[in-house]
This record gives structure tokens, sequence and C-alpha cells, in this order.
């Protein structure tokens, strides 16, 4: 049975796919999962953090690394799915013909959104997108300050959006950006961290709405 592609999109730029991408391959790996991790960004961040994973490793990452432009993403799912149980797609900060390619192979589209308001109203762009492509999503709070009005307004708006939205919120947190400037995932710098515990719930939720 060929894997489970999870794309991982949002129109606007510093919404944090990238962390959110690395760090749901990193706890599915950890979880016992084959896990192939895909950059479509021209941007490289998921290749830079994969090269630095590389080394930090010696050269043993745990994981499958490539590459594509949106022409080449179908390929490169279809030939990553044949050899493990999750496929996890990094993609453009833009709603438009290249973000496209990567929606048509997701089973499931993940879409990060800031606690602001301007990544609220950029999300509604790419769910129409999501929506053309009939692929379920699931909308994330992401970069939360706990407690503060601002998320709880973003998080009761996001119940507006044409996506459900997750139980589990990830937080504004340094331990994010350290582990992946050094080439891992938070579940394997803190795994008692709060920030560990919360990527866990994640994927929680997202191997449930797949049904895995």
């Amino acid at each position: 049975m060929a894997g489970y592609t999870i794309t991982v999109a949002q129109q606007k730029g510093g919404s944090g796919k990238t962390t959110v991408a690395v760090n749901l391959a990193v706890h599915l790996r950890d979880a016992g999962h084959s896990v192939a991790v895909l950059d479509t960004d021209p941007q490289g961040s998921m290749g830079r953090w994969f090269m630095t994973r590389h080394e930090a490793t010696g050269g043993d990452p745990g994981m499958e690394f490539s590459t594509a432009s949106a022409w080449g993403v179908g390929y490169e799912c279809d030939k990553l799915k044949r050899s493990n149980d999750f496929v996890i797609v990094d993609t453009p900060p833009k709603a438009d013909s290249d973000l496209r390619p990567a929606l048509r192979e997701a089973d499931l589209v993940i879409v990060p959104v800031s606690a602001s308001q301007l990544d609220l109203w950029a999300t509604e762009a790419v769910l129409e997108l999501i929506d053309r492509a009939r692929k379920p999503a699931l909308t994330v709070l992401n970069r939360a300050r706990a407690g503060t009005r601002l998320s709880g307004e973003i998080v009761a708006q996001m119940q507006d959006l044409a996506a459900p939205v997750a139980e589990t919120v990830l937080g504004n947190r340094v331990i994010f950006a350290e582990a992946l400037g050094q080439g891992f995932g938070v579940t394997e710098r803190q795994r008692t961290s709060a920030a560990a515990s919360e990527i866990a719930a994640l994927a929680e939720e997202i191997v449930v709405m797949l049904r895995v």
C-alpha cells in the first residue's frame, strides 16, 4: 500500500510552514513510520534543514529527502510514497499555479495560521485553492502566545473558515527555531517539553483524520 502525502501550505510567508513540516516528519519517524520530506519551495528552507541534519547525524538522517519544482511534484510524490508511510511536502509561500500540484497530491493539507489578522486573511485564498482541488484541510494556529486576547480572537475567527481547526495549538516557543537550526525536531531535542507534546498531539489528530 502506498503511503500518505501531507502537504503543508500557506500563502503568507513567515507562517511557520517549514517548522511544522519538519517537526511532523521527525515525530512520525520517531513513532516508527518511514518518512520522506519533499521541498517544493524555491527558498529551499527544508533542504537547508535536511542538509544540516545529514551532517549532524553523521550521514544518517533517518528519512528520505527530495526536491521538485511544480511540474515534478507528482512524480516525486509517487516515487517516495512507494517506499514510505508518509511524504511531507513543504510548499512555496503563495497561492498560485506553483502550489496546485502539491495540493493535488495531498491526502491532507495542513495550513498553519500565525496569530495575526494578516495570516487569517491570507488563509482564505489558500483554502479556496484546496477546495478547488477537492482535498481535505486542517488549519492549525501556530506561534500562539498563551493567554493573549489576540490568540483567542484568531482561534474564534478560524472557526468561520472553510476547513476544520485543529484542537492542538502550537505555541511561540524558542525551541522550535533552535531545533530546526540544528537539523532536528523538538521531539529529539526536548522530548518532554510542551513543544514536543504539541507536535505529538497535532500528529495524532492528523493520523486520526487519515485513518492510518
